[in-house]
């Protein structure tokens, strides 16, 4: 079983550059990682250009999990992208700007991060298989953000049928102290992949939505007693998928890369295909 590790965006994580702080660019990124989460198409669907040119700036097995499009996670208040009239035009464009990752095999995912709104009824269910009618083949990962998937009589099913559907059931790791705060279970429904993914555990941020909400409820950094529990559970996991890939999303005060890093000692990893690390300047005076 094969563990890699992400982090949520590439530009926001100074310990990838030695603490400077400054932005930090995806080959820089991808000189220390080899996959990174992208939200860009949740708000719109990037340029096939666009996405041609981040492949250029990785190495061959670098790869990218992608959110999908916020129409296509029944957001509410969704908007369709501009100039599409129609759910199944959203999925062909979504398609369509990531090709070139298809293409070279680079897609890890398309991550759906469904809202609390999300519940387990009759027609959310039929919409899960319908995504996977828009999509085909391609690899799809679920993140639920409501406990009532969660309840006695419904996990096991919904376990049944993310793996009818190959789909990855993401394993959230976050307070627990709302409705929309769903319990971590990790199981492998998807031979190929499992997914966890970290928010931290702030509960006072997740308990008090505002402006500043998405920024608070991130605001941890795990320790080594927490990322050693991680770390059994997945050396742990039966039946072993063939990759277990662990994002951090915990960030706002720069820990997602301190805590992937600490992992990666702690677990042993060595990652194959890194970018060549840029030389770095000497300071003479």
């Amino acid at each position: 079983m094969k563990v890699t590790l992400a982090l949520t965006t590439w530009t926001e994580h100074p310990a990838l550059i030695d603490g400077q702080k400054r932005t930090v660019t995806l080959n820089e990124y991808a000189q220390r990682m080899l996959a990174v989460e992208i939200d860009t198409f949740f708000y719109a669907l990037p340029n096939v250009n666009t996405v041609q040119k981040w492949v250029g700036e990785v190495s061959p097995e670098f790869q990218f999990i992608v959110k999908a499009h916020q129409s296509m996670t029944k957001h509410p208040q969704a908007q369709l992208p501009t100039g599409v009239t129609s759910l199944a035009e959203v999925f062909q464009r979504f398609k369509t700007a990531v090709t070139p990752l298809i293409a070279t095999g680079q897609l890890k995912t398309i991550l759906f991060q469904f809202p609390p709104s999300f519940v387990p009824t009759v027609s959310n269910i039929d919409y899960l298989m319908k995504i996977r009618q828009f999509l085909g083949n391609l690899s799809v990962a679920i993140e639920l953000r409501n406990q009532a998937w969660y309840r006695s009589g419904v996990l096991k099913s919904l376990v049944d049928y993310c793996r009818e559907l190959h789909y990855t059931l993401v394993a959230a790791d976050e307070a627990q102290s709302t409705q929309a705060s769903v319990p971590f279970y990790l199981v492998t429904t998807n031979p190929q992949l499992a997914l966890l993914r970290l928010h931290g555990r702030n509960q006072a941020g997740w308990r008090n939505p505002g402006k500043a909400w998405r920024k608070q409820r991130t605001l941890y950094r795990y320790s080594d007693q927490e990322l050693a529990d991680f770390q059994r559970q997945i050396e742990q996991l039966t039946p072993a998928p063939q990759e277990v890939c662990v994002i951090f999303n915990n960030n706002s005060a720069g820990d997602a890369a301190p805590n992937a890093l600490r992992l990666q000692e702690m677990m042993g990893l060595h990652f194959d295909g890194l970018v060549p690390r840029s030389p770095e300047q000497l300071n003479l005076f």
